[in-house]
């Protein structure tokens, strides 16, 4: 095992540890990290990880930052590609299925770790920013006609329900025969109908 002194061989011990404590939670589950076991895999002292994270939690909620960083990219990436307003939706949607049913584990901890009580305000800060990307673009088509009246928020809570509620089916293997990607496309035709502007109420 290596001395706790001596530079890690691997190059950044930190992101080794996220790495590979992401590797242990897709597999194994968030019960099974543990600073220990983690420097054991990497071939480190046990102590060597309390450099870097204080204690497990601090690892977890690393975890979870890291998580929130990426998946924002992924939504921004999205968002900002050129096309009609609604086809970028449609982008985020697909974007947010993608990591949410790819790293389900991960995606759990994050919101655990957000909405704990003692959560830091990095970590709830980024764990609003998502919302924040689909509210402004809702907005955005709030402006063009094509999405409804209303809060831009509210309007995008609900439309992160529905692609979240399709990815849990499908880490479930609650979707039977319909292939995941026909799914979500129908799910986003359906989502934004529904977010689609309010017609006039029909004569009684």
């Amino acid at each position: 095992m290596a001395d706790a002194d001596a530079p890690y061989h691997h190059g950044n011990l930190r992101e080794a540890l996220l790495a590979r404590a992401e590797d242990v939670l897709a597999t194994a589950g968030a019960d099974s990290l543990s600073l220990r076991a983690l420097a054991r895999d990497l071939g480190v002292s046990h102590a060597a990880p309390g450099r870097h994270f204080r204690d497990r939690q601090a690892l977890l909620d690393a975890l979870a930052v890291g998580g929130f960083t990426r998946l924002n990219a992924r939504l921004r990436a999205a968002v900002d590609e050129p096309g009609p307003v609604t086809a970028r939706l449609a982008r985020m949607g697909r974007a947010y299925v993608g990591f949410a049913v790819a790293h389900a584990p991960l995606l759990s901890l994050m919101f655990t770790a957000k909405h704990a009580d003692d959560s830091s305000a990095e970590l709830r800060e980024l764990g609003h920013r998502s919302l924040d990307i689909a509210a402004e673009l809702i907005s955005l088509a709030q402006q063009e006609g094509v999405v409804r009246a209303g809060d831009p928020a509210r309007l995008a809570q609900v439309s992160f329900s529905v692609v979240h509620g399709l990815a849990a089916l499908a880490v479930g293997s609650l979707l039977d025969d319909t292939p995941l990607e026909e799914a979500t496309d129908l799910a986003l035709d359906v989502l934004l109908a529904g977010l689609g502007p309010v017609g006039p109420e029909p004569r009684s």
